[in-house]
């Protein structure tokens, strides 16, 4: 079961679409948990953003007993110490992820708000973030959502599904099949 949790205020309607998307396309179970802590905690006041790395290890200590993974999202804009930004950031074949909703946001940009475009972009990084805690790295297929994406002009380049190759290795990491009928389906096939 892939747990769900929000840390700070959140908003609910992408955090329920965020949801369906990972239980079709992964075919695991989804449960929303508890809210965690706004994470204060890892504000870094040099950068005026927040820690992903921070976010990521209080996750870890919260990941529930009766859950696989546990993907944390929240409204902070979030970094790693190499990188000025990252939309999220997961250990690699590990139990956690963080996803940031904040730069997926036209509004950001200085941009009218486009809750279409929110929810798309939110779609592809969870399921890139959620990919990398079964163990998929970046993927050379740009229209796969585990190819890297460093801007968003890549991010909204690239598709909104795993390719084949990714769906075969989320599959086998996952124990199910499901996850590649239902990528197909939403596909439309290969990519």
């Amino acid at each position: 079961m892939i747990a769900i949790a929000t840390a700070g205020k959140v908003d609910g309607e992408a955090v329920a679409w965020i949801e369906g998307c990972l239980a079709t396309e992964i075919g695991d179970d989804t449960e929303r948990i508890s809210p965690v802590p706004d994470p204060g905690y890892a504000y870094d006041a040099s950068r005026g953003q927040y820690s992903s790395t921070l976010v990521l290890h209080d996750a870890l200590a919260r990941l529930p007993a009766n859950a696989s993974k546990l993907l944390v999202i929240t409204e902070r804009d979030i970094f790693i110490p190499m990188l000025s930004f990252v939309y999220g950031q997961a250990q690699l074949d590990g139990p956690v992820a963080v996803l940031s909703l904040a730069r997926l946001r036209q509004e950001f940009y200085g941009l009218p708000p486009n809750r279409a475009l929110l929810l798309v972009r939110a779609r592809k990084e969870a399921l890139h973030e959620m990919g990398h805690t079964y163990g998929i790295t970046h993927c050379g297929d740009t229209g796969c959502v585990m190819s890297l994406s460093t801007n968003i002009e890549q991010l909204d380049a690239k598709g909104s599904g795993y390719c084949d190759d990714c769906t075969t290795l989320l599959r086998e990491a996952s124990g199910t099949q499901k996850s590649a009928a239902r990528s197909e389906a939403h596909s439309g096939g290969s990519r």
